[in-house]
């Protein structure tokens, strides 16, 4: 989802692997011209924005040692899962309302998904957020790994998750990461031993 702080994330697990960083949006507005993802909307539609995410992300899937934090909306085309399952996807599961809270705070001019601001920016943010998670949540939940900032904040003894940092969340996502790996390493010598 939008907000969730997939680049900010994207950029600390990319340091620790020492992959290469990639933002799928910021790549759709380098081959636009420069033009920015609203414009793009305001422009070509979400269709057209849609199609450039998943050339890009087709073209990533060909490479290697990569953390590529894509559009939230990437998740809503079943070739673009063909794409991202060329590795491990993550899902940064962040409270609705702290995510209305993020996108309000940062302006939502930039967001073309919310409309335009209006005089109860939160609450439009909100109706709007709930609205795409219920469209997307079952692609969410096809993700690998979830990280839930809201179990996170609660293990530490907060309710809070707008107090997480982004190294903490970027922690947890690396431990389920190798969780997953441990899994599929267990499941794959439980394979060949069976044959």
């Amino acid at each position: 989802m939008m907000g969730s702080g997939k680049t900010t994330v994207g950029k600390i697990l990319s340091e620790v692997l020492g992959y290469y960083f990639f933002d799928s949006d910021q790549l759709v507005e380098e081959a636009s011209g420069g033009a920015s993802v609203a414009q793009i909307f305001k422009e070509r539609n979400e269709q057209g924005f849609r199609d450039s995410e998943s050339e890009v992300l087709k073209q990533l899937s060909n490479m290697y040692r990569l953390v590529i934090a894509t559009g939230g909306g990437a998740v809503v085309r079943p070739q673009n899962w063909n794409y991202m399952r060329q590795g491990i996807t993550v899902w940064l599961d962040v409270p609705l309302e702290a995510l209305a809270a993020r996108v309000v705070a940062v302006g939502t001019e930039s967001r073309p998904l919310l409309g335009q601001e209006s005089a109860d920016c939160y609450s439009q943010a909100l109706t709007r957020l709930t609205k795409l998670y219920e469209d997307r949540a079952e692609a969410y939940a096809s993700s690998d790994v979830k990280v839930s900032l809201r179990n996170i904040a609660v293990g530490l003894g907060n309710k809070d998750v707008s107090h997480l940092s982004p190294t903490v969340i970027a922690i947890e996502a690396l431990m389920e990461m190798s969780k997953l790996m441990t899994y599929r390493k267990l499941k794959l010598m439980n394979a060949a031993a069976g044959s």
